[in-house]
């Protein structure tokens, strides 16, 4: 499934980008310049969004950048491109995306959900920290502060709650989630809430220190309710799959804990862990989803003296678990970390190396005959 979804948005993507670049038909249509340019900008920076997605499951993919006319076109692209020249490919996307999207925190003032020159630069940062480019990761997130578009909301759950959508501090790129549209958008995800599809294990509800509010807004075991899907600390929308809570892609505090990862990794640790407490610091001024405050002494600071690299990652992979449980963001975490396989199989898993990366579907292998190959182990 996606493989599939992920070569479909390609394919849109792909499309959208020819006619958009088609000179003869663009004056036909009467398309104004700032308007192609702003819909070039959001469909070459989905293109890079999808291939992201793909590189990091599957490894060596195949690489569209043109729409498929017949099945001698199909049959030309169907091989594996390597990992690194799909990257290459992702930047170059990503880099036109930016100059072509308009200033300003949103894009759009009324339909603000759409693609933004933020989200751009925080995926050309994203990128850049999963091939280790740690000072390229930092000066694009130093240049994103200095837009002073985004900051951490005061309260935590704000990021979810369907009333504050759009109107928050935090999110950067998210999928517009409403109900009662045709066709139908809601957020799917709640109607697989309840333990029998999405729980949390024991390990990851014992991660979280003594009082930490981000446990209470994440998931109510009690109640096996998880608020962040919902949108509220209701269970209104639990088997709702037209529920209108969005769905999180990037936010301010997984940029800030992704700096500090670089920051850390290039030695300036005071720099590094200073973000981490600044995410802690949010934390623990945020009134619990109970409504009381936390006590005092919650989420303390981690030593800013530390020159302990690995003490430092260490509180990092600890913030980044808790800070953005069930945003989706842990697997590739613990596979880039290379932790991916220690950490599963002590939780019972049967993880395997092969594992790091999913199997190719073995129909697109049969289509291709043959020239597309398997992922080793597979």
């Amino acid at each position: 499934g996606q493989w599939s979804y992920d070569f479909d948005g390609i394919s849109r993507s792909n499309s959208a980008i020819s006619y958009l670049t088609d000179a003869t038909l663009t004056t036909s249509l009467a398309f104004d310049e700032p308007t192609r340019k702003y819909l070039l900008g959001q469909v070459y920076f989905l293109r890079a969004f999808y291939y992201f997605d793909l590189v990091n499951l599957y490894g060596d993919i195949p690489l569209l950048l043109t729409p498929l006319k017949n099945f001698a076109d199909a049959y030309g692209v169907a091989k594996s491109e390597t990992k690194a020249n799909v990257y290459i490919q992702i930047s170059k996307d990503l880099d036109e995306a930016k100059t072509l999207l308009p200033d300003g925190k949103y894009s759009d003032a009324t339909e603000k959900w759409r693609v933004s020159k933020g989200a751009v630069m925080a995926l050309q940062a994203k990128v850049a920290l999963y091939n280790q480019k740690w000072s390229e990761a930092i000066s694009i997130i130093t240049e994103m502060e200095g837009l002073t578009y985004y900051s951490l909301n005061a309260n935590y759950f704000d990021n979810f709650r369907v009333e504050k959508e759009f109107v928050e501090n935090e999110v950067i790129f998210a999928y517009d989630h409403q109900s009662l549209t045709t066709p139908r958008s809601g957020n799917g995800l709640c109607a697989l809430a309840g333990w029998g599809f999405i729980a949390p294990t024991t390990n990851f509800i014992s991660a979280f220190e003594a009082n930490d509010p981000r446990l209470g807004y994440t998931v109510d075991v009690t109640s096996q309710n998880v608020y962040k899907f919902f949108g509220e600390l209701t269970d209104n929308n639990k088997g709702n799959d037209d529920a209108p809570s969005n769905k999180i892609y990037i936010r301010w505090a997984d940029v800030m804990l992704w700096k500090a990862e670089a920051l850390n990794e290039t030695g300036a640790f005071p720099e590094a862990i200073a973000l981490i407490n600044s995410v802690r610091q949010r934390a623990r001024q945020t009134v619990t989803a109970t409504g009381n405050i936390p006590p005092a002494g919650t989420l303390p600071d981690r030593n800013i003296a530390s020159t302990d690299k690995a003490q430092i990652k260490d509180w990092l992979i600890q913030e980044r678990r808790v800070e953005l449980g069930f945003e989706s963001q842990r697997f590739n975490d613990l596979k880039r970390w290379n932790l991916a396989k220690s950490f599963l199989s002590g939780l019972g898993k049967n993880f395997q190396d092969k594992n790091y990366l999913y199997p190719i579907p073995q129909g697109e292998i049969d289509k291709s005959g043959g020239s597309i190959t398997q992922n080793p182990g597979y």
